[in-house]
């Protein structure tokens, strides 16, 4: 991949769709979800505050995380979905 976030943006790689149920009943491509976790594979440098400092980020590169089902937005590089979001869009970090 050969992108880098600009400001407090951070590039995630979702998860892929539950192909069946806990049941065992596989999932039409139809009745899928959009996953609402994914993996960072990319953070930007972080934003800018009033004064001029730039505020870091909090999240890093590898860290699993939970987001909202329409959060971000969704890019397509070299065949891989990713989404592009404001590290405000990311409600936590899984583990």
């Amino acid at each position: 991949m050969n992108l880098k976030p600009l400001a407090d943006r951070v590039i995630v790689k979702p998860s892929p769709a539950e192909e069946k149920t806990k049941g065992g009943l596989y999932i039409p491509d139809s009745g899928k979800e959009k996953p609402q976790h994914g993996e960072v594979v990319a953070v930007g440098p972080g934003k800018a505050a009033d004064n001029g400092t730039v505020v870091a980020m909090e999240v890093q590169v590898g860290q699993k995380v939970l987001y909202g089902k329409y959060s971000g937005t969704e890019v397509t590089v070299d065949g891989e979905d990713y989404l592009i979001m404001r590290e405000s869009d990311i409600f936590a970090i899984i583990g």
